[in-house]
């Protein structure tokens, strides 16, 4: 089975205003609204290609139950965490000549939730998949995925991290099956530009010296190159 955590979902409020202008009153021309967060978009399209997978994370209040009934259109299983207070953010996107955003905080999340988590990951056997991805709120120790992992490095499970500079970076040592850093991430692991791909090549292996087994730079409208 493979698995997926969002730690920090949010319900997208995408609206369309074309002219905006700060300080005024503003009208939007269209508004569109949806579950977000990596993890969920990840089994997303493992569901639409044929791959059964359930997706982990937490959820809270009236937005989390919207984002629940949403992902359970989506066909694949969904085991939440629903805490018990506060509610899951709302992400703010404003779409016209340019794109403003406004992400909110988040729930707390207990050490008792925590623990309903981890008590899930603790169900993974031998030939699973986890995918780590997305962002972590400040309720949850900053070295989570580092935790989960040294939990799981006994159990011959596959894991995958998408995630930004230092939780990929501490993920390395116990040798993800994958991970997904983008261009501008790689450029700044490195504190360095990259001009061709013989550097981005160079950059990506040097992240396999480091732990990770392959390696998979997202490169936005030019696609990905992947380092096995």
């Amino acid at each position: 089975m493979i698995y997926t955590i969002t730690f920090n979902p949010s319900l997208d409020y995408i609206m369309q205003v074309p002219d905006f202008k700060e300080g005024e009153t503003n009208r939007s021309v269209k508004e569109d609204m949806y579950p977000g967060g990596k993890g969920f978009n990840v089994s997303t399209i493992l569901q639409r290609l044929g791959y059964q997978n359930t997706a982990l994370g937490f959820i809270a209040g009236f937005t989390g139950q919207q984002i629940k009934k949403e992902l359970a259109q989506r066909g694949f299983i969904c085991d939440l965490c629903e805490l018990e207070e506060g509610m899951t953010r709302i992400n703010i996107k404003m779409k016209g000549d340019k794109e403003t955003e406004i992400n909110g905080n988040g729930p707390f999340i207990s050490q008792k939730k925590l623990d309903e988590l981890i008590s899930k990951i603790d169900t993974l056997k031998k030939g699973d998949t986890l995918i780590l991805a997305g962002s972590i709120p400040s309720s949850l120790p900053d070295d989570i995925y580092e935790k989960i992992m040294d939990r799981l490095k006994d159990k011959e499970i596959r894991i995958l991290v998408d995630a930004t500079k230092q939780l990929l970076l501490n993920a390395l040592p116990y040798k993800p099956f994958l991970i997904k850093p983008n261009l501008r991430e790689l450029e700044e692991i490195f504190q360095t530009e990259i001009n061709n791909q013989k550097e981005l090549i160079s950059y990506a292996k040097k992240l396999q010296e480091q732990g990770a087994m392959n390696v998979l730079v997202s490169l936005g409208k030019d696609g990905a190159l992947l380092i096995a």
